[in-house]
C-alpha cells in the first residue's frame, strides 16, 4: 500500500543506510530510497499484470508488471516485497530477490530489489483477492501477450525498466 508519509531509510550509492526519512520527503528531496517489487507468475509460466486504481496518487491507472512498494524501516527488499504481496493481493508467498539497482525512472529515484514469486497451485486462480484500493483489475498473461501490452498499454516507469532487467536474466 502506498503510504507517503511512512518512514524509510535513506540509502546511499551503494544501498547503505544514512538516516531515516519520510517517504514524502525522500521524493520530494530525490534522495535515494528502497522500494521492493515482484514479478508474480504462475505455474504454467504467465505473467500477473494489474491496473493502479484510479484514485491513487502516484501512476493512477496505469498498468504494471510487478507488485511492490516502500521498503520501511527495518525491513528487508524480502519482508517487504512479500509484505506488499499479502497487502495487494492477499497472497502469502515467500518472493526470492533475483537483483536490486538505482532505478531513475518515476517520481524520484531509488533503488528497486525485483523479486519473482512462483504462485503455487494453492493460490491460483481464486485465492488472488486484489485490494480495491490498490488494484483495479488484473489478469495473467503469457510472455507474447505481455510483450505486445506492454508496447500498447500504458505502464509505469518501475514496470519497464524492471520487466526488462529481468527478462534479461532468463
Amino acid at each position: 500500500m502506498y503510504r507517503v508519509d511512512e518512514l524509510v531509510e535513506r540509502v546511499d550509492g551503494r544501498d547503505r543506510v544514512v538516516g531515516v526519512v519520510s517517504r514524502r520527503q525522500a521524493i520530494r528531496e530525490r534522495w535515494l530510497h528502497r522500494v521492493a517489487v515482484t514479478v508474480c507468475r504462475d505455474g504454467l509460466g504467465r505473467v500477473l499484470v494489474h491496473r493502479r486504481a484510479e484514485h491513487l496518487s502516484r501512476f493512477p491507472g496505469l498498468y504494471e508488471v510487478v507488485v511492490g512498494g516502500a521498503v520501511t524501516v527495518g525491513e528487508s527488499y524480502e519482508q517487504a516485497a512479500a509484505r506488499e504481496l499479502a497487502e495487494e493481493l492477499g497472497v502469502r508467498v515467500l518472493p526470492r530477490l533475483l537483483f536490486t539497482f538505482v532505478n531513475r525512472a518515476g517520481l524520484s529515484p531509488h533503488w528497486l530489489g525485483v523479486h519473482e514469486a512462483v504462485m503455487p497451485d494453492s493460490v491460483m486462480p481464486d485465492s488472488v483477492v486484489p485490494d480495491p484500493d490498490e488494484v483495479a483489475w488484473y489478469g495473467w498473461l503469457t510472455e507474447p501477450e505481455l510483450r505486445s501490452a506492454l508496447l500498447e498499454w500504458r505502464f509505469t516507469p518501475d514496470s519497464h525498466e524492471a520487466f526488462s532487467r529481468y527478462l534479461a536474466l532468463e
